[in-house]
């Protein structure tokens, strides 16, 4: 198994290597000689400052998960769900569709003294109003250009964008589900367990371990959303706190481009908007960190306000710091976090 890890991961590291090669090849070839010096002549101040948007954003999210985690342990601290947010940044960001970052937290939380029962039924419902989070951004945009008219027409974009939305609403469609129609999930199961063994695939024997390992899976999503519906208050409050770290991420390119002397191309709420944009498509590219996808999205769609070596150089810094710092900054908190729990 650890064999098999040790493979995946060689593996991830090599396809991110080469396909940020290529992103930096496309991204540098016309313009090599006007980007570099649109990089060299960036304002460090609102570097800094873009950095520490993106880090709130963060931090903002972890009050999400400390909230949570409080109800299951009572001496957990906001210190803890920093750390454990930050760590997870580096595991998103090195496996595709970001899937090491959840099995990390239910193991950090079981050494934090929360019982996996309890871990993954945590990780759960913060999941839940993270993907509720950002569908309703992903709404607010959808709506937004369909009212404002903010981006130029593009028939494969928009087929991309709608296709990214519909996955996302989707996704939250099937956690309510999973959420409250328990009887309902295990009928489903068991009709599609039947169905995949008059095939042949699965012995009865096997196909009843599964029903037991699926409808445990299911029960989680049930009595996580439960407990979800019985704390309206931690409900609200942790979509709101995902809601509000979303949007700070969001909002890292409009620093960028101050940092570069731009105060007039993009607003705040145009930045927020082409980046709900950017996510819906870039998310589902599977590749670590959704390398490429991000990058032509973003160039799409802030390319209807940024032209020229303006528009690469600033994809890159905003690639800098949302993606590699925030892999960088999770590889050292994890370092930290390995340092005081051998004190």
């Amino acid at each position: 198994m650890v064999k098999n890890n040790k493979v995946k991961n060689m593996i991830n590291a090599c396809l991110l290597i080469i396909v940020t090669l290529l992103v930096l090849y496309f991204a540098l070839k016309d313009n090599f000689f006007t980007i570099i010096h649109e990089l060299a002549t960036l304002n460090p101040i609102w570097i800094v400052i873009a950095i520490l948007v993106f880090i709130l954003s963060i931090l903002i999210r972890s009050l999400s998960m400390y909230f949570m985690v409080k109800k299951y342990k009572e001496d957990y601290t906001v210190k803890r769900s920093n750390i454990l947010l930050l760590t997870t940044q580096f595991f998103n960001a090195v496996t595709p569709f970001a899937t090491g970052g959840q099995p990390f937290q239910v193991y950090t939380l079981k050494k934090d003294g929360v019982r996996i029962a309890d871990g993954t039924s945590i990780i759960v419902q913060n999941f839940i109003v993270y993907q509720i989070a950002l569908v309703l951004l992903g709404l607010i945009a959808v709506t937004s250009n369909f009212f404002f008219h903010i981006f130029k027409a593009n028939i494969l974009l928009k087929n991309l964008t709608m296709l990214g939305f519909l996955i996302n609403t989707l996704v939250v469609v099937v956690l309510l589900t999973l959420m409250f129609a328990k009887k309902f999930n295990d009928k489903v199961i068991r009709l599609l367990l039947n169905f995949i063994n008059k095939f042949n695939f699965i012995n009865e024997e096997k196909k009843e371990k599964l029903i037991k390992k699926l409808e445990d899976v299911t029960h989680r999503f049930y009595k996580g959303g439960k407990y979800l519906v019985k704390n309206k208050k931690l409900f609200f409050t942790t979509i709101i706190l995902n809601f509000i770290g979303l949007s700070l991420l969001y909002s890292v390119p409009l620093f960028v481009l101050y940092a570069m002397g731009d105060f007039t191309s993009v607003n705040p709420f145009i930045c927020i908007i082409s980046s709900a944009y950017v996510m819906l498509i870039g998310a589902f590219v599977p590749i670590p960190g959704g390398t490429g996808g991000l990058e032509f999205s973003y160039v799409e769609f802030f390319g209807n306000f940024i032209v020229g070596s303006k528009l690469q150089a600033s994809m890159l810094v905003w690639r800098f710091v949302t993606y590699y710092f925030g892999m960088f900054l999770g590889a050292i908190a994890l370092q930290i976090d390995a340092k005081e729990r051998r004190k």
